[in-house]
């Protein structure tokens, strides 16, 4: 099939190369401008971009899809469909229509719940036991497109966003491979979202990302495993040099109680609102992720001690 591929992070790279594997004719790969980076903000392709350069694909970065221009440009390119894999951009009608096939979603929750930007961290941050990946032919509503083809995982009570990121990224590049050529042979079956249980995902804003230890420690626990390793939930901790922000980046509920925010004992539980949670992976401002053990040799955390 001609496919153009239109994905940004690295949760696409996994399916850009399943596509190419699987022998589709990539004729073009779309992904957000590089953006600027590290100290130096120096600009960068994105995961999806550097990929593609990689394997000689031919590489598109417009700054918007709606521009007139670029939407001739895609329909210039004679496609039979489009694979849209978190790209970061609305797509318009022109667009959508281009294709001989449709174009068609890889989305990581199990529509209509979790339409939207951020699914693998709202379904941890909700507490939810499973996800999946869907393949879906996209309009122009946000994520309401029938869905073609279905994949499903449990989320562990130690399952980071991260780990799941990555057990969805492999089922969604294998569930389109298979998808694809039943679309092409007119053997996969659309089924319309249910229009109850509709949840949007939206984005992670940086508020909430610092932790209230008020909270019910689960409700604090799936904070931490959702927004981990990125954005990374956050609390303060008292040192020689003032207060060092630290990020949560693992954690398990305890049957503890005490003041919010108070640890416990030497070794990182730390009471809530209602519980108390074992910190097991941190990471300081300026240092590498720790487990628990290291962390404490190098900065500890003594019962008694407010984290704030």
């Amino acid at each position: 099939m001609r496919i153009a591929f239109l994905g940004t992070p690295d949760f696409a790279v996994v399916s850009l190369a399943a596509l190419l594997q699987a022998g589709h004719q990539i004729v073009a790969v779309y992904s957000q401008p590089p953006s600027a980076r590290g100290r130096g903000q120096v600009l960068k392709p994105s995961p999806v971009h550097a990929f593609a350069l990689e394997h000689g694909l031919d590489v598109r970065t417009p700054a918007s899809m709606k521009d007139p221009g670029e939407i001739a440009a895609f329909e210039a390119l004679d496609l039979d469909a489009a694979v849209v894999v978190a790209y970061g951009q609305i797509l318009k009608a022109g667009v959508l229509a281009s294709p001989h096939l449709g174009c068609f979603n890889l989305h990581g929750s199990i529509l209509p719940r979790w339409r939207g930007a951020a699914p693998i961290q709202r379904a941890v941050m909700a507490g939810d036991d499973l996800t999946g990946v869907q393949v879906m032919r996209m309009s122009e509503g946000l994520d309401e497109g029938p869905v073609l083809a279905t994949a499903t995982t449990r989320i562990g009570a130690s399952d980071t966003a991260g780990a799941v990121h990555d057990r969805l990224a492999s089922l969604g590049a294998r569930l389109l491979v298979e998808t694809l050529p039943a679309i092409a042979s007119g053997q996969a079956v659309e089924v319309p979202q249910a229009n109850e249980g509709v949840t949007y995902a939206r984005k992670i804003t940086p508020a909430e990302a610092r932790i209230d230890w008020t909270l019910p420690a689960q409700q604090v626990d799936r904070q931490i495993r959702g927004l981990s390793p990125f954005p990374g939930a956050w609390f303060e901790a008292p040192s020689s040099r003032g207060p060092t922000r630290v990020k949560a980046l693992l954690s398990g509920v305890e049957d503890a109680e005490g003041p919010p925010g108070l640890a416990l004992d030497d070794g990182l539980l730390v009471a809530c609102g209602q519980g108390a949670i074992r910190l097991l992976s941190l990471q300081r401002e300026g240092r590498g992720r720790q487990e628990a053990e290291e962390f404490i040799r190098g900065f500890p955390v003594p019962a008694g001690t407010v984290l704030t």
